[in-house]
């Protein structure tokens, strides 16, 4: 018998072996709908028990790359942009929900949302002006702001259009609801710079405006910036990207996107709200009896399953783990429930801890999918009770008119093929 038949064999009586421990260990019949299995049954060179290339040659050395970047077989892992809008000056990028894990975004995934593009400004040029309504006006440096005692904090920011109650809804979990990321930010607490200014009596808001082409101003409630507003000048342990807003933006954990002002350049303390163009003709809501909902600071409890999930596949049936996110801009998530039968009946799923207020959480749910179409969804109830609600129960209360805030429930259908799509479309 020649030796390349031997090890033919030998290799061959390896990978049966294999599969067979691996079937005992995860149950029998759950372990032949894990992904993967089938995939080690199939002649490769580079599968075990055989040595694979990449064991044969030293790697890239050290240095090569001096700010390292994902694997080339992750360069499909990008923020989602559509290729139609009619200009890239206003405009948004998604986080890719459904290709990560945990629940911390990386910077280069982080969403985006920009309403005069993306300034490129020298931190050594750059000032924070805080007057108005305090004893003493000032104006902070960069290192001035450092110098101040700092804290990190994990917290997520989220669009207030994410996603907007209009068709067509998005076919991934980027698409509908990826205008949400999550991150830990370090800086100063906003409260600290305040009390170095001394706030006079009537003091009730604070006017913030960015440093972009769009100037965009928000006015905050001073009992937000007194509670955890925060400076902010890093993002997950290194110093904010230009479209994070680069060398400065405010913070305020829980409330909509547009009001954590990026590039911030200056803080006002006045008597009154600005009403500036995007609390006004923008970020309001018109109501069915004709009132404008206004301030509509705080983002309500949501979550989605991002696997499986839209324009995923389940291979074959049997175990399946069901993960996704939720999170609340009033605090804590307390439960999360899924679905697996249309609505019809609910389970709590499992919280990876820590659970953490005002930032994403994960959630995971095992299933056995028997191979039969199905619906899934998931639900989340925060720490005040409340309980998300399906997108039929929003619009009975805020009317067809109603663009921002929406957290509704957003469920995903699977064929009988394992073929995942949006169960709302």
């Amino acid at each position: 018998m020649s030796k390349q038949t031997t090890d033919k064999r030998v290799r061959e009586a390896s990978r049966r072996h294999f599969l067979r421990v691996g079937a005992a260990l995860a149950g029998g019949s759950a372990a032949a709908g894990l992904a993967g299995t089938k995939a080690l049954a199939e002649p490769d060179s580079n599968l075990p028990p055989n040595v694979p290339e990449w064991m044969k040659v030293p790697g890239d050395p050290t240095g090569g790359q001096l700010y390292g970047a994902p694997s080339v077989h992750e360069k499909g892992v990008v923020r989602n942009i559509s290729k139609t809008l009619p200009q890239y000056i206003s405009a948004a990028s998604r986080t890719p929900l459904q290709e990560l894990d945990g629940i911390i975004t990386p910077n280069g995934l982080f969403y985006e949302r920009h309403h005069g593009g993306v300034p490129t400004i020298d931190p050594a040029q750059h000032r924070l002006m805080l007057h108005g309504m305090v004893d003493r006006p000032l104006v902070f440096t960069m290192d001035d702001i450092r110098r101040f005692p700092s804290q990190s904090r994990i917290h997520f920011i989220e669009c207030s259009g994410n996603p907007v109650y209009t068709k067509p809804y998005g076919k991934t979990a980027s698409d509908l609801v990826g205008l949400v990321s999550c991150a830990e930010w370090t800086g100063v607490p906003l409260k600290t710079v305040l009390n170095e200014a001394g706030l006079q009596a009537g003091a009730k808001w604070i006017v913030a405006e960015g440093a972009d082409a769009a100037a965009l101003t928000r006015s905050i409630p001073i009992e937000k910036c007194l509670d955890d507003a925060m400076l902010v000048y890093s993002q997950n342990g290194e110093r904010l990207r230009p479209q994070q807003g680069y060398p400065l933006r405010l913070l305020l954990p829980g409330f909509e996107g547009n009001m954590n002002v990026k590039w911030l350049r200056r803080l006002k303390v006045t008597a009154e709200p600005a009403y500036s163009r995007e609390e006004t003709s923008k970020y309001t809501d018109l109501m069915p009896d004709g009132t404008a909902r206004e301030f509509s600071f705080y983002m309500e409890a949501k979550s989605i399953i991002t696997r499986p999930s839209g324009g995923q596949k389940l291979g074959a049936p049997g175990f399946h783990e069901i993960t996704g996110l939720a999170w609340s801009g009033h605090g804590k998530i307390r439960r999360v429930e899924v679905s697996v039968d249309d609505g019809r009946s609910w389970q709590a799923a499992d919280l990876q801890e820590p659970v953490l207020t005002r930032a994403l959480t994960r959630f995971r749910f095992p299933w056995q999918w028997d191979g039969k179409p199905a619906v899934i969804q998931s639900r989340a109830i925060d720490e005040t009770d409340y309980v998300q609600p399906t997108l039929a129960e929003l619009l009975a209360v805020r009317g067809p008119n109603h663009f921002y805030h929406n957290s509704a429930i957003w469920p995903w259908r699977i064929d009988g093929n394992g073929e995942v799509t949006n169960g709302q479309a």
